[in-house]
């Protein structure tokens, strides 16, 4: 099968080597895996951060978002069948979607919406399970119908306009009373964050607490720091309001956790891999929630994502996408589709 993999770790992105298209064997899936034809996929920060870090012994394949065609199940497999078409987020622990077949495991993957083009479909999975775990599992924010969970609090979300940010957002707005607020620091960013359905739009370039002021919040009781948390570290604990809430995605070399003692805070890392990986008992929460954001995709309640298209799944399209997902200056998810 066509593939697209590094071969040595920590080459720069515009080196022609970093990414390279190879020649696989197909896999065969164990007892609860799902053998899937990739169609589409998306492109994760996380990919970058692989390719600059983990050491490779033989090629390895990234990516992790994808849609795809079932062909083959394992002989455990209940929730689905052959020319089901899925899509997921996968495990970090297993070759990625960068390649014509990849392995799922049934219960972190679900039904694709059927509203949704395989692209825009694609750019949802890995940043959707990463929203909804911070804000529902980890926050522990009431998802309820009559959107009352959280009334009358606020959450802060950084770097909204990215991935995570874009879903986070809506999922917010939807499922909660929360009031939201996104930062984002260019035109084209604050536009993207108030269409998604953000209350304000704050600078982040600027001082918070002013921003927050400026808008009359005084502070507030949850944030999700979703990038460059030490950078901001400080003026975050200045605007979260005694015993609030931190979730943090990113990975900060040092956190001090001192200073939160004073206001008695709390600290939430959300990492969406730790199910799969862990093979948790509750890991088919995934399929669960997916499955419920694909009926609201198709609902009209939500929408994808997908910030850029960048063509054909090939070392060179995906080198540029990594080019742009360094740069911080992606808006919503890159996808790309077919071989």
């Amino acid at each position: 099968m066509k593939a697209i993999a590094y071969t040595q770790h920590g080459l720069p992105i515009d080196d022609p080597a970093a990414l390279v298209d190879v020649e696989l064997p197909t896999p065969e899936p164990g007892p609860r895996d799902l053998l899937v034809a990739v169609r589409a996929i998306a492109v994760n920060p996380v990919d970058t951060k692989v390719r600059a870090s983990s050491p490779v012994q033989a090629p390895r394949i990234l990516g992790w978002d994808a849609v795809g065609t079932v062909t083959k199940i394992g002989s455990e497999v209940t929730l689905f069948q052959p020319g089901d078409v899925v899509y997921y987020a996968g495990s970090i622990t297993r070759p990625g979607s960068y390649a014509e077949y990849a392995l799922v495991d049934e219960r972190i993957a679900a039904r694709k919406p059927a509203t949704l083009s395989d692209a825009e479909a694609a750019a949802l999975p890995l940043t959707t399970i990463t929203a909804w775990e911070l804000l529902f599992d980890r926050l522990r924010i009431a998802q309820t119908e009559d959107r009352n969970g959280g009334a009358g609090q606020h959450l802060l979300v950084t770097a909204a306009a990215g991935g995570v940010g874009s879903i986070l957002i809506q999922l917010a707005r939807q499922l909660t009373g929360l009031t939201v607020i996104g930062t984002a620091s260019r035109p084209e960013t604050r536009d993207w964050v108030q269409s998604l359905g953000a209350h304000h739009v704050i600078d982040h370039s600027r001082p918070l607490k002013d921003e927050l002021a400026a808008i009359g919040i005084d502070a507030v009781e949850h944030i999700a720091s979703l990038s460059h948390t030490e950078q901001h570290y400080a003026q975050l604990l200045d605007v979260i309001a005694p015993q609030g809430h931190l979730a943090v995605i990113d990975d900060p070399a040092t956190l001090d956790v001192m200073p939160m003692k004073r206001k008695a805070l709390s600290f939430h890392w959300e990492f969406m891999f730790a199910r799969p990986m862990f093979e948790t008992r509750d890991m088919i929460r995934q399929h669960e929630l997916l499955t419920q954001v694909a009926a609201m995709i198709d609902a009209d309640t939500l929408r994808t994502t997908l910030g850029e298209h960048f063509g054909t799944i090939n070392a060179a399209n995906l080198r540029r996408a990594h080019a742009l997902i360094e740069s911080n200056r992606a808006r919503g998810k890159i996808v790309l589709e077919g071989f």
